[in-house]
């Protein structure tokens, strides 16, 4: 720096906490519109002492490649899907503390 000065600024550190990671989620539904089979709302009970969620989903039940992070909600509105395949989904928690269990993979037709 021409001023002999130097600043960090948005500096991240990761790694996992002291605490507990989060409970598994429970309750985790997959409702797939009837008229556009392109869109699903999905819905899950929140866990108490997580931040974020991570969406998993694939054309195969043993190939959930694509994820999707949720922060602060425990539903989502998926406008991704072919309208001529089944998808299926899973869920984890999130916390500082690490990750929850995977849910079962649910498939939706």
């Amino acid at each position: 720096m021409p001023t002999g000065k130097f600043a960090i600024s948005g500096l991240r550190v990761f790694g996992n906490g002291n605490g507990k990671k989060p409970g598994a989620v429970e309750a985790f539904i997959v409702l797939r519109t009837e008229k556009d089979k392109r869109s699903a709302y999905i819905k899950w009970k929140p866990v108490d002492n997580a931040f974020a969620y991570n969406i998993y989903y694939g054309t195969a039940a043993d190939k959930l490649y694509s994820c999707i992070m949720v922060h602060d909600l425990n539903e989502y509105w998926f406008k991704a899907m072919d309208k001529d395949k089944p998808y299926y989904f899973s869920i984890e928690a999130v916390n500082e503390n690490g990750v929850s269990e995977r849910t079962t993979v649910i498939k939706s037709e």
